[in-house]
């Protein structure tokens, strides 16, 4: 291995050293320790980004340093002049240095390293050096070594574009992530000291360094500097430092309370820790006011020390040396730079009223506030009160213009409590008549024409001190002034009074144009509502302006005739006056030109004449406002008060709306949208929303003029159980609706419950709701006899299991039973709770009455199941799982076979009240859960058996398969 360095003759000239005098071992051994917890503790970033910066001095070029960790190893390489024989020596000696008036450079600095590691390399494209703890005990047989004493040589490779490389293998314990994160967080500062230092990178993190205007900027942020005798001043652009240390030029022991960075060339002692004692700092500060001038006028305060006890004597003659300078020097923003000394400050913040007085208050300071007052009296600055300020504004000729300026930055001061009343109360007002007033009391503002201004006076609604036009300011009305501008007048009390007793003097005599014009005049700048009192000319006199209906206004189209008039609520604006002024302006008064929208819906609907609503609604539905209302209490009471074709909205549907037809005639052609039509209470759907709705469908059902189709008959019925009335607040029907479509006297009819009484009642006479019978597991009648484990619906998706013989055979006849747990009408059951079959069967759970029982109490006559009692023949049981028909269907649509069986008949004949009837099937003792009868026929098996197994919807599905067992039926 080649030795560029000649490293054999170091190691055998300390070895000699060593073996000669013992003790000097010791004392290196000695020396290395300190260092590495004294003076270099926790600089290794330092040190080896100062090595850095040195190299890239040596050879001419801005350095580039990357920091990592690869496989256990933390890495420094960097650009610049490469490792020689002379640094290698310093490396390898604790009390010599390669470089010449450099520190760190492969000098004692390099100690640091041993901080991380203790097996230490030095790669250079010039060759490398490697140190050794392990070696080194080796070499002299002793545990406690310095590590950087016996250099070896070595040969790797630098990293492309990298001229050296420090290779430190981590000791034990040392965590390189946290490593990283520590060296991150040094590296702006090093940038900033370290001006042959461009780029650092360290991870995946990229900083660098270069000068904008004058400015350093390191990874984004910029730093303004300052040359000083021996040193250079710097502040981050974007605030002041809290808190830092002397740099000479990297940190030192030295704490500093000053808000900018301060590197020096210093003395300082071996450890580079502390200044020499004696060193005369305050040359160092004759150039911070000149740092201070380099920022924005606005940030300057930031950069004056903080009062506070000085943090080391350093620090205490720097903060000294520091404030006398920016009292002596000028620095504070002002019509000129200014020292601190003698400078004056207002003491409330307000940088308008500070550029405004900056040409009548001597030496005043562009910085305002509170604060700044603070800050400022340190260096010699005298408050400026708003109470003494006020004084010497008294006497001051300026013009009004410049007063309302000198409000407008005051204005904010009064709000913000900044400023009392009572400072300002003799703040002088310029007056219209070139006077000026002794504060602002007592006088009136006005910001509007000398035209307003002549029609106010005319009306004689008040006397006027007026302040001067161009000086009318809101701040003068809070120091008790009174505001005459358009708007405030308009919402003045002493105007509104005015505006309320207008009719009355109007038919007293009083001439009522002059105040009609100025609140017009006034409207026309500035509209606002409440004025509807005003007197205005109508064609049957004078009357109040929302009394009073535009000549041009569409209303008068639809309007009664008898609503306009002097017996009417309404009149007619003069036609002469109504054209001196623009509409809106009348109409901001009250005046009508359309509907008005009021809290309580649409005013003035009920003066519509009964053939003009096609064109009412029109209007209604041309403005936004009023065709939002007709989604509220304004569309309802249309609904059934407006006339279409002498009907009301709701007696019609849309033409569209086919499904209605029969219960609802279409509405005509009458010039209005389908849209507006729909809004206003025109039907197209069925809906019950309230008992007049109730009433009036059941109306309907009733009128045997109406041909009404039965699927709507069934739809209409739905609806009525579905509505949320009471049914006792209305009359029952005289006649309803059967399920064929007949009409039927009400004492004649009764309300289908149990499908298989269908069979025996004349369906003319019959009536009944799509969900009154079963319709499946979850639905009133889900196969009761489907055996034990069949469920039945319940509320909340429980399931009631059929209590079963105990020979199995079927259900008893009139129980069910709850699971344990299961809640019923919200408490939970503790055993298993017996319930009738009247109530496991009604639709939507236990607890609630079912559609057909519903139906019943709407139309006052009674459930079919009260009407019929019934006798079976005798037939033959057959279990379910002997009908072969019944296993193929039962296979084919994935039905659970049931439990039990069915009585079969030849033909089934069921006798009620002494007349024998022929029925398909039919469920005997005990309602829906009894004994299940069925003719021998597909029809009479297949309802049977749908509804013993919950599968009542699919009885005609059953049927067919019964018909043809065929899969093809399925499918085709």
């Amino acid at each position: 291995m080649t030795d560029p360095f000649g490293t054999e003759a170091l190691r055998a000239s300390v070895l000699r050293a060593w073996a000669d005098s013992p003790t000097r071992l010791t004392e290196d051994t000695n020396a290395e320790r300190d260092l590495r917890v004294g003076a270099y503790r926790d600089r290794l970033f330092v040190e080896l980004a100062q090595n850095a910066a040195d190299a890239a001095l040596a050879a001419g070029v801005p350095g580039t340093v990357r920091v990592s960790v690869v496989d256990g190893e933390l890495r420094f390489a960097n650009t610049g002049a490469p490792l020689d024989a002379r640094g290698v020596a310093s490396l390898s000696s604790l009390r010599a240095s390669a470089k010449e008036g450099m520190v760190g450079q492969f000098g004692v600095g390099f100690a640091a390293v041993l901080a991380v590691s203790s097996e230490p390399r030095v790669i250079s494209r010039t060759g490398g050096v490697a140190f050794s703890e392990a070696r080194t005990r080796e070499a002299v047989q002793r545990d406690e070594v310095p590590v950087l004493r016996l250099p070896w040589p070595v040969e790797e490779q630098v990293p492309e574009g990298f001229d050296t490389e420090v290779r430190l293998p981590l000791r034990d314990g040392v965590d390189p992530d946290e490593l990283l994160n520590r060296l991150s967080g040094e590296v702006e500062d090093l940038l900033l000291v370290l001006p042959w230092l461009a780029r650092v990178e360290v991870a995946d993190a990229v900083w660098t360094r270069s000068e904008v205007d004058g400015q350093v900027e390191i990874a984004g942020r910029r730093w303004l500097t300052q040359e000083a005798r021996d040193g250079l001043w710097a502040v981050p652009s974007d605030g002041p430092l809290e808190g830092d240390v002397l740099h000479a030029p990297t940190p030192t022991d030295e704490r500093l309370s000053l808000p900018a960075r301060l590197i020096a060339n210093v003395p300082l002692e071996p450890s580079r820790r502390r200044v020499l004692p004696g060193v005369e700092l305050a040359g160092l500060a004759e150039s911070y006011p000149a740092l201070v001038r380099r920022l924005p006028p606005s940030k300057r305060l930031s950069l004056v020390p903080a009062p506070g006890f000085p943090l080391s004597e350093v620090d205490g003659q720097l903060r000294e040396a520091v404030l006398r300078q920016l009292t002596e020097q000028p620095w504070l923003p002002g019509r000129t730079e200014l020292p601190g000394s003698g400078a004056r400050v207002l003491a409330v913040e307000s940088p308008e009223l500070v550029e405004l007085l900056g040409d009548v208050v001597p030496r005043l300071v562009s910085l305002s506030g509170e604060e700044p007052a603070r800050v400022l009296a340190a260096v010699g600055a005298d408050r400026l009160e708003v109470a003494e300020l006020v004084e010497i504004l008294t006497g001051l000729e300026r013009p009004p213009a410049w007063w309302r300026s000198l409000y407008d930055t005051l204005l904010p001061l009064l709000e913000a409590h900044s400023v009392s009343a009572d400072d300002l109360g003799a703040l002088p007002v310029p007056l219209a008549d070139g006077r000026t007033l002794p504060g602002p009391r007592g006088a009136f503002l006005f910001g509007g024409s000398e035209e307003l201004l002549d029609l106010l006076a005319e009306a004689e609604v008040v006397g006027l001190r007026l302040v001067h036009p161009d000086a009318a300011h809101p701040l003068l009305e809070r120091l008790g002034a009174k505001q005459a501008e358009s708007a405030d007048l308009l919402e003045a009390p002493a105007l509104r009074e005015a505006v309320e007793r207008s009719v009355e003097d109007a038919l007293s005599g009083l001439d009522g144009r002059p105040l009609a014009d100025a609140v017009l005049r006034l409207v026309s700048d500035s509209s606002t509502e409440g004025l509807g009192a005003l007197a205005l000319p109508g064609a049957d006199g004078w009357l109040r302006a929302d009394e009073l209906v535009l000549p041009t206004s569409p209303l008068l189209e639809v309007f009664d005739p008898e609503a306009l008039g002097e017996d009417g609520p309404l009149s007619v604006l003069d036609e002469d006056f109504a054209a001196r002024w623009p509409s809106s302006a009348l109409v901001a008064v009250g005046v009508l030109d359309g509907f008005v929208v009021t809290e309580d819906g649409i005013r003035d609907l009920d003066l519509v004449a009964d053939d003009a609503w096609p064109a009412a609604l029109r209007l209604l539905a041309a403005e936004r406002e009023t065709w939002h209302a007709l989604s509220g209490p304004a569309g309802a009471w249309l609904a059934r008060n407006a006339l279409l074709a002498g009907r009301t909205p709701e007696e019609w549907r849309l033409p569209e709306a086919t499904a209605l037809a029969g219960l609802y005639d279409p509405v005509p052609d009458v010039g209005v949208s389908a849209e507006v039509l729909a809004r206003v209470g025109v039907r197209a759907e069925l809906v019950v929303e309230d008992p007049e709705d109730a009433a009036d469908l059941l109306d309907r059902l009733g009128d045997s003029a109406r041909t009404v189709a039965p699927g709507l008959v069934a739809r209409a019925y739905q609806a009525l159980v579905d509505a949320d009335v009471e049914w006792q607040e209305l009359d029952p029907p005289s006649h309803v609706r059967a399920v064929d479509g007949s009409v039927v006297s009400a004492d004649q009819a009764a309300v289908l419950d149990r499908p298989w009484l269908a069979a025996v009642w004349p369906a003319e006479r019959l009536v009944a709701v799509p969900d009154s019978v079963g319709a499946g597991a979850s639905g009133p009648g889900p196969g009761p006899a489907a055996g034990a484990g069949a469920p039945v619906g319940v509320a909340g998706g429980a399931e009631l299991r059929p209590v079963v013989s105990p020979g199995g055979a079927g259900p008893i006849a009139p129980e069910f039973a709850v699971p344990t747990g299961v809640e019923v009408a919200g408490a939970p059951v503790d055993a298993e709770l017996p319930l009738s079959s009247e109530f496991s069967g009604l639709s939507g759970g236990v607890g609630r009455a079912s559609a057909a029982e519903r139906l019943a109490e709407a139309l006052d006559i009674p459930l079919l199941s009260e009407l019929v009692s019934a006798r079976l023949p005798e037939g033959e049981y057959v279990p379910w799982s002997e009908l072969t028909a019944i296993q193929l269907a039962a296979e084919l649509l994935d039905i659970p076979f049931p439990e039990g069986g069915v009585v079969v008949h030849e033909e089934l004949t069921v006798e009620v009240d002494g007349v024998k009837r022929a029925a398909p099937w039919w469920v005997e003792s005990g309602g829906f859960h009894g004994e299940h009868h069925a003719e021998d026929s597909p029809a009479g098996l297949a309802r049977a058996f749908a509804w013993a197994s919950g599968h009542w919807s699919d009885r005609h599905l059953i049927t067919a398969l019964l018909e043809d067992p065929d899969p093809l039926t399925l499918l085709a």
